[in-house]
């Protein structure tokens, strides 16, 4: 008789849970890339902003005052964004390090009842074995007499 584990079912379970979670720190992740990347687009527009500015025309310089406050806006919005999307990361982490927990625990918990299942077949096997020796002894033993 084949090992059956009677909680197969709360491990399979606990797995797929583990995988879900690990798509939504995937996804969380991917989100915090796309802020960060953001980020790296507007200081690039700064700069590119600032360099403009030194080439421009002195009347010009009141609209690129008022661009690059905005852009400075901009890059305070994104980084709030970020911190946000950072934190939302840091507790999705959390939740997969408690589903991989979970599935270690059962895993452990399977592992020690397999060994005790082939423990116990292994005893079951010796003792039949035993009884077919006891059996031989005697038969030889009494063919030996008659």
């Amino acid at each position: 008789m084949p090992f059956r584990y009677r909680l197969q079912k709360v491990l399979d379970f606990r797995i797929n849970q583990k995988e879900e979670q690990l798509m939504r720190v995937q996804k969380a992740q991917q989100a915090v890339n796309e802020a960060e990347l953001n980020i790296q687009k507007n200081n690039q527009a700064i700069v590119e902003t600032k360099q403009g500015m030194r080439s421009a025309d002195p009347s010009l310089y009141d609209y690129y005052d008022k661009y690059l406050k905005h852009l400075y806006e901009e890059a305070e919005r994104l980084e709030q964004i970020r911190i946000e999307l950072q934190k939302q990361l840091d507790i999705e982490i959390q939740k997969l390090v408690k589903c991989e927990q979970n599935v270690k625990v059962l895993e452990k918990h399977k592992d020690k009842n397999k060994e005790l299942f082939i423990e116990e077949e292994k005893k079951e096997e010796l003792k039949q074995f035993s009884e077919l020796g006891v059996t031989r002894f005697f038969r030889r033993k009494t063919e030996g007499q008659n």
